[in-house]
């Protein structure tokens, strides 16, 4: 009904127009029609204040009443931003502009001309008291939103990850896996990190989850977005942002079953043309690992059988802060920037005891050793963004600038003894220390420009320039028993630094005709890349030549509210750095690693089709059929080297330039409001994989499996809310590779994967209650509990030519969290409005009055 009234008003508005004179004609009195007004209505938030009323009104004298009387000339309903522009007015004689707008107070404003182009600039409204008393607010923003290349899926509410981190939320986002040691994928492939759009150094533990609002997926990234980073696409975190009239905020804290505490503040300032926005919180960590490893190890000779069970416990924690301010320098123009600083420690200990069996023909030979090591590893890491966003008259073109720059620099500092027994005494012993530190910068500079046309015909333009520089220092020193002083291991030791420099330029076209939709695109990037061995003058380089990468999206919405879409785009991932470095870290002795210098660029072809259906409740299933393939594969390869300190032949695994692989797969996400008080989100994804690695002893089979996720949601009397999730991962196979900027911890120091192996099937359940209570349930208290059954167990098996190797692992099970958290400040006024059809038809009558 309310779209009717609108219809009305417009038709009036419009016949009065056709009553007027044609352009250039004369008003009675000689007056032209030449004058243009327009600018743009807000709330008192800042936000668009979409179909309200703008009207031009006159004094004119009524030839019945012989009275001076206000005559409607001109008007019109503000655009969905907000933006009114009424042309052809008199160019002479007081005029009068009225706007209004329901649950507004009605504005009347006196213009004139000259100049004859007249910028009103932003129009704040005020809310009409009158509308305030007795209204409740409702509608909630929905859990997942969709768009022509990604899905958006609100997590601010998410109680499961309350007091967590970045990887607790995305342990609840469809289409995402989290394994044991915090590695990412998306449809069992690598994605890119970035933070508010932009790439990041940071990883997904130093990020609290209390901070993010949403997370959007973008599977298949359109050529706007980096073409680097991930055969799986981009996990965009968008941080929470407030821009509310007045101040608010909110307090929390929280603790864990092991007595780790979190805790936090946000404080939003908004007056005038300044937005200020702060931000602090705190995690504390205390986990804990336990796993077995089981391997047989055929090139020893003799061939040995390990047993290994190791305990860890890392304690450590961060601190996060974030500072922004936002000037609305003009109306149409922003000026925002912000820091982020993030510093902590993580401090890990870890006892490994091994137990050898060698079998030759004099028998089976048994050894036991033990090796107990602790590390120190400190990080700083700062962030900068400043931008520029400038909205043009004309609905949708804007220009924005931005500069993005995000460092880190790391200390470690590590011990390890490793104890040989013979009977209960020990027989020897070999004690290892590494010193080490190392910083990364990565900055980028891009403008981006939208140019609509006729219609909804919209033309995208943008430059970027990234550069990332890198640098690496480990010293491997071991005791030597005679002087007892640390000797260094110089073919164990490394000084590195890198450069990875990329340029980049995109154009896309976007039209809307009826129901069918399209955006079509290409992105030119350059990269080149250079490294030095510091400590023997190795020197490395790679330049790489201009590459395009097309991106297609097409969409076509159908009857009873279904729409179809296809996307095609393609793809680079680069080596990084730790792929790069000819570096032998060799502080876990099965799991020697070592990078390759020589590895080249792999390239990801992909395409997506999804039908989206939205039912009768505001339920929606979005289902997917992807393809991807991939050329010059970048994946681990086993191979033979001797060690430096003792001359024995170890297994290092590396990196290699694999032929190609390709995934395919059927992804169904569902969101349902079953009752009012009960939603559901439902995710399922059904894959298969195939490595084709000719140059290589051993190719990867294909595998099918799946992955699905649950979330409910149930609000209960008395301001409770439960939510339960549960996730399940059935057999697949090993990913090929990872993608540095989403793991946790140190690099070095995650699992390794040969080329050929599985992850065996593994499910979790996670509950979570909250309680809101005060006035307006300002404040809230929520317990939670993950991995209730402790079922969430790591077991994966892995082979080659020269072993077999099975281990499984368990971290953190059951943990439980208890939060407390409260909220202040005025209450956001433009939350009361209320659009019902009487407000409307008092506004429309307004409007003719």
């Amino acid at each position: 009904m309310y779209k009717i009234y609108l219809f009305i008003t417009l038709f009036l508005l419009s016949m009065n127009a056709i009553a007027q004179p044609p352009a250039g004609a004369k008003m009675p009195g000689g007056m032209s029609i030449s004058g243009h007004v327009y600018g743009k209505i807000i709330d008192p938030d800042g936000k668009a204040v979409p179909y309200a009323s703008v009207i031009i009104l006159q004094n004119r004298m009524d030839s019945v009443t012989k009275k001076m009387t206000e005559k409607l000339l001109k008007g019109a309903l503000t655009k969905g931003n907000g933006e009114f522009s009424l042309e052809e007015l008199p160019a002479r004689g007081p005029l009068k502009l009225r706007i209004t707008a329901t649950g507004y107070k009605t504005i009347d404003r006196a213009i004139s001309f000259p100049p004859f182009e007249k910028d009103l600039g932003n129009i704040k409204l005020e809310v009409s008291t009158t509308q305030l008393q007795g209204v409740t607010v409702a509608g909630t923003k929905p859990l997942m939103q969709m768009d022509i290349d990604k899905k958006v899926f609100n997590v601010e509410k998410n109680i499961v990850s309350a007091g967590g981190t970045a990887l607790d939320v995305m342990k609840n986002v469809p289409s995402v896996n989290v394994d044991i040691d915090g590695n990412v994928t998306l449809r069992n492939s690598a994605p890119q990190l970035y933070i508010d759009g932009r790439p990041t150094t940071l990883t997904l533990e130093q990020i609290p989850a209390d901070a993010i609002e949403n997370v959007e997926v973008i599977t298949n990234p359109s050529a706007k977005y980096d073409a680097s980073g991930g055969s799986a696409g981009i996990l965009n975190i968008v941080l929470k942002k407030n821009r509310k009239t007045g101040y608010n905020g909110n307090v929390r804290a929280g603790v864990d079953k092991r007595g780790a505490v979190n805790g936090g503040a946000d404080f939003n300032l908004r007056q005038d043309k300044v937005n200020i926005t702060a931000s602090v919180m705190g995690n504390q960590m205390k986990g804990r690992t336990n796993g077995t490893t089981e391997r047989n190890n055929f090139a020893d000779v003799p061939p040995t059988f390990i047993n290994q069970y190791n305990s860890n416990k890392t304690d450590g924690g961060f601190v996060f802060g974030k500072l922004g301010l936002d000037w609305f320098l003009t109306n149409r123009t922003t000026l925002s920037v912000a820091g982020i600083k993030v510093h902590g420690s993580m401090n890990p200990t870890e006892r490994i005891d091994i137990n050898t069996d060698s079998l030759d023909k004099a028998g089976t030979m048994r050894a036991f050793s033990q090796r107990n090591s602790s590390s120190h590893n400190q990080f700083n890491a700062n962030g900068l963004v400043l931008g520029m966003k400038h909205l043009f008259p004309k609905e949708g073109e804007e220009l924005t600038a931005d500069f993005n720059y995000f460092g880190g620099k790391s200390d470690n500092n590590s011990d390890y003894r490793t104890d040989r027994y013979s009977g209960n005494n020990i027989s020897g012993s070999d004690i290892q220390q590494i010193l080490g530190n190392g910083s990364v910068s990565f900055m980028t500079i891009q403008t981006d420009y939208v140019k609509p046309f006729t219609g909804k015909l919209k033309l995208e333009t943008g430059l970027r320039a990234s550069i990332r520089n890198t640098k690496s220092n480990f010293n491997n020193y071991m005791l030597d028993p005679e002087t007892q002083k640390y000797v260094l291991i110089p073919a164990a030791s490394n000084n590195y630094k890198n450069s990875d420099n990329v340029y980049a330029a995109y154009a896309s076209i976007s039209n809307t005709i009826k129901n069918f939709g399209y955006k079509v695109g290409v992105r030119a990037e350059s990269s080149n890349y250079t490294g030095d061995l510091l400590n023997n003058g190795q020197h490395f380089s790679n330049k790489y030549p201009v590459s395009l990468f097309p991106s297609i999206f097409l969409s076509q919405k159908l009857k009873h509210e279904q729409e179809l879409q296809l996307s095609y785009t393609r793809r680079i991932n680069r080596p990084n750095f730790f792929q790069l470095i000819p570096f032998t870290d060799s502080t876990d002795k099965l799991n020697i690693t070592k990078g390759n210098p020589g590895l080249v660029p792999e390239f990801t072809t992909s395409l997506e089709m999804s039908y989206l259906k939205t039912l009768k409740g505001n339920n929606t299933i979005l289902a997917s059929l992807y393809y991807r393939h991939t050329n010059n594969l970048i994946t681990r390869y086993l191979t033979k080297e001797t060690d430096p300190a003792n001359g024995q032949e170890l297994l290092v695994n590396t990196y290699i330039n694999a032929n190609s692989s390709y995934s395919a797969g059927a992804e169904v996400t569902g969101m349902f409001n079953l009752a009012k008080w009960w939603n559901m989100t439902a995710n399922v994804n059904i894959y298969n994989s195939k490595i084709n690695t000719d140059n290589v002893t051993q190719s990867q089979d294909a595998l099918w499996s799946w992955f699905g996720k649950l979330n409910n949601t149930f609000k209960l009397p008395a301001s409770f809310e439960l939510q339960l999730t549960g996730t399940y991962q059935s057999k697949t196979n090993l990913p090929v590779n990872e993608n540095k900027n989403v793991q946790s911890g140190p690099p070095m120091q995650q699992s390794q994967n040969a080329s050929q192996g599985y992850i065996a099937s593994f499910y979790g359940v996670d509950a979570a209650i909250k309680k809101s209570f005060l006035k307006n349930n300002a404040a809230s208290v929520t317990f939670s509990v993950n991995d209730i059954f402790r079922t969430r167990w790591s077991d994966q098996y892995s082979e080659s030519d020269y072993f077999t190797q099975y281990y499984s692992r368990l971290r953190d099970p059951q943990m439980m969290r208890l939060t407390f958290a409260y909220r202040f400040g005025k209450i956001d006024a433009s939350l009361f409005k209320r659009k019902n059809m009487g407000a409307g038809m008092q506004g429309m009558q307004e409007v003719i009055q």
